[in-house]
């Protein structure tokens, strides 16, 4: 191998932080990335990586080298795609994972939007709870649902912002009475959430005036997805939060109400995650650009609705 591929290799192997996942994402074997990186060592007679049975880690010296490492191959990667256009026309296949719920109520139609304006690209959707490792699955982009997203070496562009709300159908609440404060909850059968961002064991509510926190307690159905929490309220089973681009058409329609309507969660950030820094190709440049206007835009709208709602006009 000549420098620049061992450059290569060794930036996957701190990114991956395995031998064996290098190995794997660029179908070669582990003895193959060992030396790879044992010969970098070599030519620059200085340490890189601390190697154990049970972990990798990077020295000081490493972890200088890896950032010259990434400029001088995203200023090639860069050069390389100017010189094939890639900067210019997206083209190719656009590998997207998303949240479920996102994904059936705004993401795939952006997805359709984006096939529309750009027919020559192929897009594969693919729909998970947890975030993927871009790198090791060969993702372009992902787009999730967090307060925070930890520290790494992903790109990270916000598109909106996500507020849950308590819905329920009109057939439960004439079969039990809306509660009028949170701690009237402890009184109705409540359907949790549990996802990644989402603890089904406390309730984080909100409004103008205060906020409150409420446990729900004693036998209960608990979900993991938004779409079946909403077939779960339609069907009677109870109160529950659904998240705003879930919860918006069936507040619409009637088939769900709107409980205790002065409180909503905390806003969760929407983020496009992808792993490129100097150097974006056009076809997730273009991608995030359209789901900045088309999902942040809906975002927006269904916050102005259902958390901000205008004031009533003065008679």
């Amino acid at each position: 191998m000549d420098k620049l591929s061992n450059m290569a290799v060794f930036a996957k192997v701190v990114e991956m932080g395995s031998f064996t996942a290098v190995a794997n994402f660029l179908d070669t074997t582990v003895n193959n990335v060992s030396r790879a990186v044992s010969g970098l060592e070599e030519s620059l007679d200085t340490k890189l990586l601390h190697r154990s049975t049970r972990r990798l880690s990077v020295t000081d010296a490493g972890r200088r080298f890896y950032e010259r490492c990434t400029t001088i191959l995203a200023d090639l990667e860069n050069a390389e795609a100017e010189a094939r256009n890639a900067l210019h026309e997206p083209r190719g296949t656009l590998r997207v994972h998303c949240v479920p719920g996102l994904a059936r109520h705004l993401a795939t139609r952006a997805v359709l939007a984006y096939r529309a304006q750009f027919p020559d690209v192929s897009v594969e959707l693919l729909l998970s709870q947890r975030m993927p490792n871009l790198l090791e699955d060969q993702l372009d982009l992902s787009i999730v649902i967090a307060r925070t997203l930890p520290d790494s070496a992903y790109v990270c562009q916000q598109i909106g912002v996500s507020h849950c709300v308590l819905a329920a159908s009109p057939e439960y609440l004439e079969r039990h009475p809306a509660p009028i404060t949170p701690q009237d909850l402890a009184e109705h059968a409540c359907v949790r959430l549990g996802t990644v961002d989402y603890s089904p064991d406390a309730w984080q509510l909100r409004s103008d005036q205060d906020s409150a926190t409420f446990n729900p307690v004693g036998p209960h159905l608990s979900v993991n997805d938004m779409e079946a929490m909403a077939v779960a309220l339609r069907e009677g089973a109870g109160i529950g939060l659904l998240a705003g681009f879930a919860a918006y058409d069936d507040l619409r329609s009637g088939a769900l109400v709107r409980v205790l309507p002065q409180y909503h969660t905390d806003a969760r950030n929407v983020y496009a995650v992808y792993t490129s820094r100097q150097f974006v190709d056009a076809k997730i440049k273009s991608f995030v650009d359209l789901l900045k206007t088309q999902v942040g835009g809906a975002l927006q709208h269904h916050a102005s609705v259902l958390i901000n709602p205008a004031p009533a006009p003065v008679p």
